[in-house]
Order: C-alpha cells, then sequence, then structure tokens
C-alpha cells in the first residue's frame, strides 16, 4: 500500500483534481511507497486565491503577532525535528543524522525570523526642511511563492517562507515532486502553530504547476533554488512576467589546497564536504585544486585511505556515514559523469560505480569516486555531477589557482586551505565566488548572514534569508510628510527642495 501525498490549499489538505501524478521512491531499498498529485493550472490558481484573500488581515496584523506564530512554529519543528527527519531520510536516502542536521539549520532562519518587529523598523529624520519631517517603512509585497528543490526538502523552503510570512507576505510553495512530505508536515506545524487558512499553502508538481506561478499575475515574486538551466528560465519568465525573482543556480564547488595546509585536517574536511549527503548539496566540494604536484600527492595520499573508510549504507542505520543517491535515474547520470571522465583522460583513483549493498541491491546506492589529474578542458570539471564524485586538479602555483577559480561559469562557494594569513586574506579579496570559507570547507552563511553565490549561481538582484532575505520579500515606502501651521509661504513652481 503506498501513501497518497495531498496539496494543502486554504489551511487544510486538497486531495488533486488533476489526472497527472508521481510516484514517490525509497531511494534505500527501490520501492514506490506513494504518490504525488501533479496540480494543474486550476489548483495553482485556487492556492493563489486563497493566500490573495488572506492576504490583507495577515499584512495588516502587528509584526509581533507574526512573530509569535513563527515562534509557535519553530517550537513544534524543534519537538518534531527527529520526525521530520526521518520522513526526508525515506523519500530522499540521505543519513538521519544529516536529515536532522538539515532541519535545524532551517531552525536558524525561523529564529532570524522572529526577530521581524526590530527588522522592519524603517529610518526617520525629523526636520528634513522647516516643519517637514521624511520617513521610511517597509512592507510586504502580497502572495510570494516558493519552488525548491529535493536535496533540502525541509531546510530551502524554510529559508524562504519564514521570512516571508514574518514580512506580512502569504505564501505559495512547490517542493520538489521527489520527497514531498516534509512540505505537508510543516504545513501541519504552522497550523498548529496558529497560522490563520490561506497565509501558507502547498501545491505539488512539475512544469505546468511552476509555469501557473510564474504567469499568475498575483504572484508578486518567486524564490528559487536549482540547477542553473531552470534558475535562468525561472529568473527570465518571472522577471518577463513582472515578478521579483531571486533563483539560486548550479555550482562547482573549489577548495584549493595550500602547500602549507594542515593535510589531516584539510583531507577531513574534503571527505564531509565531497561525500556528505552523497554529494547532493549546492555547497558540496567537487573540486579539489592542489597548488603544486608534491601537494597534489600528499592530498591523493591523505584522501584514499579515509575514502575507503566512509561507510555507504541505508539512512536508517546509525553507523551509515552516506546513503544512497535520490532516484535511479540520478544514480545512472553521476555513473555516466565518471565514465566520461574516464574517457576524458582523468585518473580514476577510487571507483564507487559498482557498490552493492547486501539486502539493498534495489537500492540506488554508489560508493564514493576519487578522480586525479583532472583538467578544466573535461566536462567532469565544467559541469554540476552532483553526486559523490571528487576531482583533484592541480596547479602550478597559487596565481594559477586563484585564476582557475574564477575562470569558472559558477560562483557559489569556495574555500581555501592554508597557514598563511597573508594568502588567506588576499585570497578572500581576489576570489570571485559569493561564499568564501578559509578553512572551512562548506562556507554556508548562518541566519542573520545572507547565502547566494556569483555569475551563473545566482539569478537576481538579493541573497536569501539575513537582512537580503528581508529585503527580497518587502518593498521600501519613504513618506515626507508636512502638518498645517498656519504659516503660508505662497506657490513655489521650482523643482522642490528642503532647504
Amino acid at each position: 500500500m503506498t501513501d497518497i501525498v495531498s496539496h494543502w490549499i486554504d489551511g487544510a489538505p486538497a486531495a488533486g483534481e488533476g489526472d497527472r501524478s508521481g510516484d514517490i521512491y525509497n531511494p534505500a531499498v527501490g520501492e514506490k511507497i506513494g504518490e504525488v498529485p501533479f496540480a494543474t493550472a486550476a489548483e495553482v490558481n485556487k492556492a493563489v486565491a486563497a493566500a490573495a484573500a488572506a492576504f490583507p488581515a495577515w499584512a495588516a496584523s502587528p509584526p509581533i503577532r507574526r512573530a509569535r506564530v513563527i515562534f509557535k512554529f519553530k517550537e513544534l519543528i524543534d519537538a518534531n525535528k527527529e520526525e521530520m527527519g526521518k520522513i526526508i531520510t525515506r523519500e530522499h536516502g540521505k543519513v538521519l543524522s544529516d536529515a536532522v542536521g538539515s532541519v535545524t539549520r532551517g531552525l536558524e532562519v525561523l529564529e532570524f525570523a522572529c526577530g521581524i518587529p526590530h527588522l522592519l523598523k524603517g529610518e526617520f529624520t525629523a526636520s528634513v526642511g522647516t516643519g517637514v519631517d521624511s520617513f521610511s517603512m517597509r512592507q510586504p509585497l502580497g502572495v510570494v511563492a516558493g519552488i525548491t528543490p529535493f536535496n533540502f526538502p525541509a531546510m530551502v523552503p524554510m529559508w524562504m517562507f519564514p521570512l516571508a510570512l514574518a514580512c506580512g507576505n502569504t505564501f505559495v510553495l512547490k517542493p520538489s515532486e521527489k520527497d514531498p512530505s516534509a512540505a505537508i508536515m510543516m504545513a501541519e506545524l504552522l497550523k498548529e502553530a496558529g497560522c490563520p487558512p490561506g497565509v501558507f499553502n502547498v501545491v505539488h508538481g512539475d512544469k505546468v504547476a511552476v509555469d501557473a506561478i510564474l504567469a499568475h499575475p498575483d504572484v508578486a515574486a518567486v524564490s528559487f533554488v536549482g540547477s542553473t538551466p531552470i534558475a535562468e528560465y525561472i529568473y527570465t519568465t518571472g522577471c518577463a512576467n513582472g515578478k521579483r525573482v531571486q533563483a539560486l543556480g548550479g555550482a562547482k564547488n573549489h577548495a584549493v589546497v595550500m602547500p602549507d595546509a594542515d593535510l589531516d585536517m584539510t583531507t577531513d574536511a574534503l571527505i564531509g564536504a565531497a561525500y556528505g549527503s552523497a554529494g547532493e548539496r549546492c555547497m558540496a566540494v567537487s573540486v579539489a585544486v592542489a597548488v603544486g604536484d608534491k601537494a597534489g600527492d600528499a592530498l591523493i595520499e591523505g584522501l584514499k585511505p579515509k575514502i575507503e573508510q566512509i561507510k555507504v549504507g541505508p539512512g536508517t542505520d546509525a553507523d551509515a556515514e552516506m546513503g544512497p543517491l535520490v532516484t535511479k535515474q540520478h544514480l545512472e547520470k553521476v555513473r555516466g559523469y565518471v565514465d566520461l571522465g574516464l574517457e576524458e583522460g582523468a585518473e580514476l583513483v577510487m571507483d564507487g560505480r559498482d557498490f552493492s549493498l547486501q539486502g539493498y541491491e534495489n537500492g540506488y546506492f554508489m560508493g564514493p569516486c576519487l578522480f586525479d589529474r583532472v583538467t578544466p578542458e573535461m566536462r567532469i570539471y565544467k559541469e554540476e555531477i552532483f553526486g559523490p564524485v571528487l576531482a583533484v586538479v592541480r596547479a602550478a602555483d597559487y596565481d594559477a589557482a586563484v585564476k582557475l577559480v574564477n575562470d569558472h561559469e559558477f560562483g557559489n562557494g569556495v574555500a581555501i586551505f592554508t597557514r598563511d594569513g597573508d594568502a588567506a586574506r588576499d585570497f578572500t579579496e581576489r576570489v570571485e565566488i559569493g561564499m568564501v570559507g578559509v578553512n572551512v570547507p562548506i562556507p554556508v552563511p548562518v541566519a542573520y548572514h545572507s547565502f547566494g553565490g556569483w555569475k551563473r549561481s545566482l539569478f537576481g538582484g538579493h541573497n536569501m534569508h539575513g537582512l537580503e532575505g528581508v529585503h527580497f520579500y518587502t518593498k521600501l515606502k519613504t513618506v515626507t510628510s508636512r502638518w498645517p501651521t498656519g504659516i503660508r509661504a505662497g506657490v513655489d513652481l521650482m523643482f522642490p527642495l528642503m532647504s
């Protein structure tokens, strides 16, 4: 028997009305465990209509009242994060500790959103002119939407809707159809926290639902996380329809390993960054740039025994460190990239393509792979693989390593491993990447800073969460006021000045 996941519209579950649906699989065993309805354009319209109807009252409620709903929701998420982690593991495949950790990361944005009364404070200047005052305020946009990826079915939505709701907007979420259940659990907990009907809605589906969101005249803004081709499509289509859009795309995150780096610390960091969550992270390190052949040889020698010790298994196994990939199709795609790397002439040091686990032969498992002597011309260097594949590139010197990073089309995250403070400082200044780590492999900013890359890793003018998130989900209004005082200056047709 399989579960049927419903939409969530106007504060209640809503069965799918269309004739299209998707299958949900447990990646560890390769078996179908559920179905999810794919929303029609009419169902998307219903969700948007519910959000539009709820907007005036929600926007007019005091920020502190909205913050209390978010705070209660935060408490409920915290109390249920283990259960939510199990749901994520069942549908996505990542190990339970990683799933729960991602929920905890989402909680940090909730904590930040609870400070919305302070974050929405405007500016005031008295007497900008004789008897004239000026002040600014931030007001919500209206109905906003989020389109989120499979790799973080709870965390990435929580980068979006808590701030959007706290700012006074109402929200329509279109989660990944591969692992949709976490979104419905969040909707249920939001209702329990006191969120009014229509303020938060969930519609499942594919491009039909996405296009309906992008075309809907009542959707004021769209947030997206996913691959670069889709991010560019979301951005161009949304902007063409007059929407504010933030669209986070793909990545090819580098880690520059200097000759003076602490090798043991560096290899530990690279193992976690490259193979955690089976490499299905937009911030995963997929390229290690060894500065000099000596550093490259030492890096390979240090990585191999640690990779061999990685325990691959089902996410429910407490000892497992890396679970399966999300779907059979994605598994085949990642294996194809490893085949391609060999054809391109890279040296395959560790080959995980034929990994098999007794009792889980039908699961979508793959062991960690390691390439050496990868060059910038190879597709395995240029393209995002999104799997447990780490490529080592050798740079002649530090300047060549920086150029390598800066020449790549993606600009999401980067790290440098060194004991040299001068090199680290120079690197953070010169590197053309949005998020930089110094001896930190995955430099994801905390919730009160903002997340986002450069170049083709981000489309739109705003990053996610932090003050950038507040600014994305609000519009600035500036008021200049004067109250009658009995003083009359007469008619003046000159350009208005405050002097």
